[in-house]
Protein backbone atom coordinates (compact mmCIF):
# COMPACT_ATOMS: atom_id res chain seq x y z
CA UNK A 1 0.00 0.00 0.00
CA UNK A 2 1.19 3.51 -0.89
CA UNK A 3 -0.03 6.54 1.07
CA UNK A 4 -0.09 10.04 -0.42
CA UNK A 5 -0.64 13.23 1.57
CA UNK A 6 -1.36 16.46 -0.28
CA UNK A 7 -3.28 14.53 -2.92
CA UNK A 8 -5.21 17.60 -4.11
CA UNK A 9 -2.04 19.54 -4.97
CA UNK A 10 -0.23 19.84 -8.29
CA UNK A 11 2.33 17.09 -7.61
CA UNK A 12 -0.06 14.96 -5.54
CA UNK A 13 -2.70 14.71 -8.27
CA UNK A 14 -0.10 13.81 -10.89
CA UNK A 15 1.44 11.14 -8.65
CA UNK A 16 -1.93 9.57 -7.80
CA UNK A 17 -2.87 9.46 -11.49
CA UNK A 18 0.42 7.74 -12.37
CA UNK A 19 0.16 5.17 -9.57
CA UNK A 20 -3.46 4.43 -10.45
CA UNK A 21 -2.50 3.99 -14.09
CA UNK A 22 -0.04 1.31 -13.06
CA UNK A 23 -2.69 -0.38 -10.90
CA UNK A 24 -0.78 0.13 -7.65
CA UNK A 25 -2.80 0.24 -4.41
CA UNK A 26 -2.94 3.87 -3.30
CA UNK A 27 -4.40 5.41 -0.17
CA UNK A 28 -5.00 9.16 -0.09
CA UNK A 29 -5.34 11.15 3.13
CA UNK A 30 -7.92 13.82 2.37
CA UNK A 31 -9.75 16.48 4.36
CA UNK A 32 -13.53 16.47 4.26
CA UNK A 33 -14.81 18.06 1.06
CA UNK A 34 -11.44 17.99 -0.71
CA UNK A 35 -11.55 16.90 -4.35
CA UNK A 36 -9.38 13.82 -4.75
CA UNK A 37 -9.29 12.00 -8.10
CA UNK A 38 -10.71 8.81 -6.58
CA UNK A 39 -12.43 7.86 -9.84
CA UNK A 40 -9.09 7.10 -11.51
CA UNK A 41 -9.28 3.45 -10.60
CA UNK A 42 -10.43 0.85 -8.15
CA UNK A 43 -7.02 0.85 -6.47
CA UNK A 44 -7.57 4.34 -5.01
CA UNK A 45 -8.73 4.43 -1.39
CA UNK A 46 -9.58 7.76 0.24
CA UNK A 47 -9.16 8.09 4.01
CA UNK A 48 -10.91 11.12 5.46
CA UNK A 49 -8.73 12.95 7.94
CA UNK A 50 -5.85 15.39 8.19
CA UNK A 51 -2.18 15.55 9.12
CA UNK A 52 -3.25 17.15 12.43
CA UNK A 53 -5.46 14.24 13.51
CA UNK A 54 -3.37 11.44 15.04
CA UNK A 55 -6.14 8.84 14.75
CA UNK A 56 -6.79 9.41 11.05
CA UNK A 57 -3.06 9.55 10.33
CA UNK A 58 -2.46 6.21 12.02
CA UNK A 59 -5.46 4.68 10.23
CA UNK A 60 -4.14 5.90 6.88
CA UNK A 61 -0.61 4.60 7.50
CA UNK A 62 -1.43 1.07 8.68
CA UNK A 63 -0.02 -1.35 6.12
CA UNK A 64 1.73 1.36 4.05
CA UNK A 65 5.18 0.45 2.77
CA UNK A 66 5.77 3.91 1.23
CA UNK A 67 4.43 7.30 2.32
CA UNK A 68 4.73 10.21 -0.12
CA UNK A 69 4.39 13.29 2.06
CA UNK A 70 3.49 16.14 -0.31
CA UNK A 71 1.21 18.33 1.86
CA UNK A 72 2.61 21.86 1.97
CA UNK A 73 1.63 25.53 2.18
CA UNK A 74 4.54 26.55 -0.02
CA UNK A 75 2.72 28.81 -2.49
CA UNK A 76 0.04 30.84 -0.74
CA UNK A 77 0.52 30.01 2.91
CA UNK A 78 1.76 32.65 5.30
CA UNK A 79 4.69 32.00 7.64
CA UNK A 80 2.43 30.54 10.32
CA UNK A 81 0.82 28.26 7.71
CA UNK A 82 4.23 26.99 6.63
CA UNK A 83 5.16 26.33 10.26
CA UNK A 84 1.88 24.55 10.91
CA UNK A 85 1.49 22.50 7.72
CA UNK A 86 5.09 21.85 6.72
CA UNK A 87 6.86 21.68 10.08
CA UNK A 88 4.20 20.47 12.52
CA UNK A 89 2.51 18.39 9.85
CA UNK A 90 5.76 16.58 9.06
CA UNK A 91 6.38 15.93 12.76
CA UNK A 92 2.89 14.41 13.01
CA UNK A 93 3.59 12.25 9.95
CA UNK A 94 6.82 11.01 11.52
CA UNK A 95 5.13 10.20 14.85
CA UNK A 96 2.32 8.26 13.16
CA UNK A 97 4.80 6.58 10.79
CA UNK A 98 6.80 5.21 13.70
CA UNK A 99 3.66 3.82 15.33
CA UNK A 100 2.40 2.27 12.09
CA UNK A 101 5.87 0.95 11.18
CA UNK A 102 5.85 2.30 7.63
CA UNK A 103 8.55 1.16 5.23
CA UNK A 104 9.79 4.49 3.90
CA UNK A 105 8.93 8.19 4.01
CA UNK A 106 9.45 10.14 0.77
CA UNK A 107 9.47 13.93 1.10
CA UNK A 108 9.61 16.62 -1.59
CA UNK A 109 11.83 19.61 -0.80
CA UNK A 110 13.49 22.40 -2.80
CA UNK A 111 16.96 23.02 -4.13
CA UNK A 112 18.50 25.61 -1.83
CA UNK A 113 16.63 24.45 1.28
CA UNK A 114 18.67 25.04 4.45
CA UNK A 115 17.73 25.50 8.13
CA UNK A 116 19.92 28.62 8.23
CA UNK A 117 18.46 30.24 5.09
CA UNK A 118 17.40 33.87 5.37
CA UNK A 119 14.32 33.12 3.25
CA UNK A 120 11.26 31.71 4.99
CA UNK A 121 10.28 29.00 2.50
CA UNK A 122 13.80 27.64 2.08
CA UNK A 123 14.47 27.80 5.83
CA UNK A 124 11.33 25.86 6.73
CA UNK A 125 11.98 23.28 4.00
CA UNK A 126 15.47 22.86 5.44
CA UNK A 127 14.02 22.34 8.91
CA UNK A 128 11.61 19.76 7.48
CA UNK A 129 14.58 17.90 5.98
CA UNK A 130 16.30 17.83 9.38
CA UNK A 131 13.18 16.41 11.02
CA UNK A 132 13.02 13.63 8.44
CA UNK A 133 16.71 12.73 8.74
CA UNK A 134 16.45 12.52 12.53
CA UNK A 135 13.15 10.61 12.48
CA UNK A 136 14.54 7.09 12.71
CA UNK A 137 12.46 6.15 9.64
CA UNK A 138 13.84 5.04 6.31
CA UNK A 139 13.51 8.08 4.08
CA UNK A 140 14.24 9.65 0.71
CA UNK A 141 14.30 13.43 0.32
CA UNK A 142 13.95 14.85 -3.18
CA UNK A 143 15.38 18.35 -3.47
CA UNK A 144 13.71 19.40 -6.67
CA UNK A 145 14.31 22.24 -9.07
CA UNK A 146 11.44 24.42 -10.22
CA UNK A 147 8.61 22.00 -11.10
CA UNK A 148 6.47 23.09 -14.03
CA UNK A 149 3.54 21.71 -15.98
CA UNK A 150 0.00 22.43 -17.09
CA UNK A 151 -1.25 23.03 -13.54
CA UNK A 152 1.82 24.53 -11.87
CA UNK A 153 1.78 27.79 -9.93
CA UNK A 154 5.13 29.41 -10.72
CA UNK A 155 5.47 29.26 -14.52
CA UNK A 156 1.75 29.72 -15.19
CA UNK A 157 1.86 32.52 -12.62
CA UNK A 158 4.41 34.37 -14.74
CA UNK A 159 2.12 34.03 -17.76
CA UNK A 160 -0.74 35.47 -15.67
CA UNK A 161 1.42 38.37 -14.48
CA UNK A 162 2.26 39.18 -18.09
CA UNK A 163 -1.48 39.74 -18.61
CA UNK A 164 -1.70 41.99 -15.54
CA UNK A 165 0.17 44.76 -17.39
CA UNK A 166 0.10 44.99 -21.22
CA UNK A 167 3.27 47.09 -21.37
CA UNK A 168 5.87 46.06 -18.77
CA UNK A 169 6.91 43.14 -16.58
CA UNK A 170 8.44 44.01 -13.22
CA UNK A 171 11.41 41.74 -12.67
CA UNK A 172 13.07 41.32 -9.25
CA UNK A 173 16.65 42.47 -9.73
CA UNK A 174 18.32 41.66 -13.03
CA UNK A 175 16.94 38.14 -13.18
CA UNK A 176 20.42 36.60 -13.13
CA UNK A 177 19.64 33.87 -10.57
CA UNK A 178 19.97 30.37 -12.01
CA UNK A 179 16.97 28.04 -11.82
CA UNK A 180 16.71 24.38 -12.77
CA UNK A 181 13.25 23.69 -14.29
CA UNK A 182 11.93 20.13 -14.04
CA UNK A 183 8.84 18.91 -15.88
CA UNK A 184 6.16 17.43 -13.62
CA UNK A 185 6.05 14.09 -15.49
CA UNK A 186 9.81 13.69 -15.03
CA UNK A 187 9.50 14.39 -11.30
CA UNK A 188 6.69 11.83 -11.00
CA UNK A 189 8.74 9.27 -12.91
CA UNK A 190 11.62 9.78 -10.48
CA UNK A 191 9.33 9.46 -7.43
CA UNK A 192 7.81 6.22 -8.75
CA UNK A 193 11.14 4.69 -9.75
CA UNK A 194 12.66 5.51 -6.36
CA UNK A 195 10.40 2.89 -4.77
CA UNK A 196 12.34 0.17 -6.60
CA UNK A 197 15.81 1.62 -6.01
CA UNK A 198 17.16 0.63 -2.61
CA UNK A 199 20.21 2.84 -3.11
CA UNK A 200 17.95 5.91 -2.70
CA UNK A 201 17.04 4.94 0.88
CA UNK A 202 18.32 7.41 3.49
CA UNK A 203 19.50 9.74 0.75
CA UNK A 204 18.88 13.39 -0.13
CA UNK A 205 18.67 13.62 -3.92
CA UNK A 206 19.08 16.94 -5.74
CA UNK A 207 17.36 16.79 -9.11
CA UNK A 208 16.49 19.10 -12.00
CA UNK A 209 15.89 19.11 -15.73
CA UNK A 210 18.34 19.03 -18.65
CA UNK A 211 19.13 22.76 -18.66
CA UNK A 212 19.94 25.66 -16.36
CA UNK A 213 18.11 28.93 -17.02
CA UNK A 214 18.22 32.38 -15.49
CA UNK A 215 14.92 33.88 -14.39
CA UNK A 216 15.27 36.44 -17.18
CA UNK A 217 15.61 33.64 -19.76
CA UNK A 218 12.51 31.95 -18.37
CA UNK A 219 10.49 35.17 -18.64
CA UNK A 220 11.59 35.74 -22.24
CA UNK A 221 10.80 32.14 -23.15
CA UNK A 222 7.29 32.44 -21.71
CA UNK A 223 6.78 35.74 -23.54
CA UNK A 224 7.78 34.07 -26.80
CA UNK A 225 5.61 30.99 -26.32
CA UNK A 226 2.51 32.88 -25.12
CA UNK A 227 3.03 35.74 -27.61
CA UNK A 228 2.91 38.35 -24.88
CA UNK A 229 5.97 40.61 -25.39
CA UNK A 230 6.58 43.09 -22.58
CA UNK A 231 9.31 45.53 -21.61
CA UNK A 232 11.19 43.93 -18.70
CA UNK A 233 11.83 46.50 -15.96
CA UNK A 234 14.29 45.49 -13.18
CA UNK A 235 13.03 46.36 -9.70
CA UNK A 236 14.68 46.11 -6.26
CA UNK A 237 13.47 42.79 -4.81
CA UNK A 238 12.38 44.46 -1.55
CA UNK A 239 9.84 46.60 -3.42
CA UNK A 240 8.23 43.54 -4.97
CA UNK A 241 8.22 41.82 -1.57
CA UNK A 242 6.35 44.79 -0.12
CA UNK A 243 3.91 44.71 -3.03
CA UNK A 244 3.41 40.94 -2.65
CA UNK A 245 2.66 41.37 1.06
CA UNK A 246 0.02 44.03 0.37
CA UNK A 247 -1.58 42.21 -2.57
CA UNK A 248 -1.70 38.96 -0.59
CA UNK A 249 -3.93 40.56 2.01
CA UNK A 250 -6.57 41.46 -0.56
CA UNK A 251 -6.04 38.71 -3.14
CA UNK A 252 -4.80 35.53 -1.38
CA UNK A 253 -4.17 33.71 -4.68
CA UNK A 254 -2.48 36.49 -6.61
CA UNK A 255 0.42 34.90 -8.54
CA UNK A 256 3.12 37.08 -6.95
CA UNK A 257 3.79 35.79 -3.42
CA UNK A 258 6.62 36.04 -0.91
CA UNK A 259 7.42 32.34 -1.42
CA UNK A 260 7.51 32.94 -5.17
CA UNK A 261 10.22 35.54 -4.54
CA UNK A 262 12.06 33.26 -2.09
CA UNK A 263 12.71 30.83 -4.93
CA UNK A 264 14.44 33.59 -6.89
CA UNK A 265 16.66 34.73 -4.04
CA UNK A 266 19.65 32.54 -4.92
CA UNK A 267 20.94 30.07 -7.50
CA UNK A 268 19.01 26.80 -7.24
CA UNK A 269 20.70 24.15 -9.34
CA UNK A 270 21.68 20.49 -9.25
CA UNK A 271 23.81 18.21 -11.40
CA UNK A 272 22.11 17.75 -14.78
CA UNK A 273 23.10 14.07 -14.87
CA UNK A 274 21.47 12.98 -11.59
CA UNK A 275 18.22 11.65 -13.07
CA UNK A 276 20.06 9.70 -15.75
CA UNK A 277 22.66 8.33 -13.34
CA UNK A 278 20.06 7.21 -10.79
CA UNK A 279 17.05 6.25 -12.89
CA UNK A 280 18.31 6.19 -16.51
CA UNK A 281 15.90 9.02 -17.35
CA UNK A 282 16.29 11.76 -19.94
CA UNK A 283 14.20 14.74 -18.70
CA UNK A 284 12.43 17.06 -21.13
CA UNK A 285 13.50 20.57 -22.12
CA UNK A 286 11.63 23.61 -20.83
CA UNK A 287 10.56 25.38 -24.02
CA UNK A 288 9.71 22.20 -25.91
CA UNK A 289 7.38 21.18 -23.11
CA UNK A 290 5.55 24.44 -22.37
CA UNK A 291 4.80 24.76 -26.09
CA UNK A 292 2.45 21.80 -25.73
CA UNK A 293 0.08 23.54 -23.31
CA UNK A 294 0.78 27.28 -22.94
CA UNK A 295 0.17 28.64 -26.44
CA UNK A 296 -3.39 29.91 -26.85
CA UNK A 297 -4.26 29.52 -23.17
CA UNK A 298 -6.45 32.29 -21.70
CA UNK A 299 -4.16 33.49 -18.93
CA UNK A 300 -6.02 36.79 -18.53
CA UNK A 301 -9.15 34.89 -17.50
CA UNK A 302 -7.10 32.68 -15.17
CA UNK A 303 -5.62 35.79 -13.51
CA UNK A 304 -9.11 37.20 -12.84
CA UNK A 305 -10.26 33.88 -11.37
CA UNK A 306 -7.17 33.73 -9.15
CA UNK A 307 -7.81 37.24 -7.83
CA UNK A 308 -11.43 36.39 -7.01
CA UNK A 309 -10.63 33.21 -5.09
CA UNK A 310 -11.04 33.34 -1.35
CA UNK A 311 -8.78 31.68 1.19
CA UNK A 312 -10.40 28.42 2.40
CA UNK A 313 -11.39 28.00 6.01
CA UNK A 314 -8.74 26.27 8.08
CA UNK A 315 -9.49 22.63 8.83
CA UNK A 316 -8.30 21.34 12.19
Amino acid sequence: MILVTGGTGFVGQALIARLAQEGKPVRVLSARGAKVPSALGETIEVVEGSIYNAESLYRAMIGAHTVFHLASAQWWGRKRDLERIDLQGTQNIITAGRSARIGRLVVLSHLGAAPSSAFTLLRIKGQVEELVRASGLAYTIFRSGLVFGRGDTFINGIAQLLRANPFVFLQPGRGEGLLHPLYIDDLIEALVRSMEHLDTVDQTLSIGGPELMTFNEIIRTIMRVTRAPRLIVPMPPWTLRAAAGILGRFFPYFPLTLQWLDLLASNRTASMSTLYDLFEMQPRRFEDTILTYMRGRRYGVELIRAMLRRRPRRIA
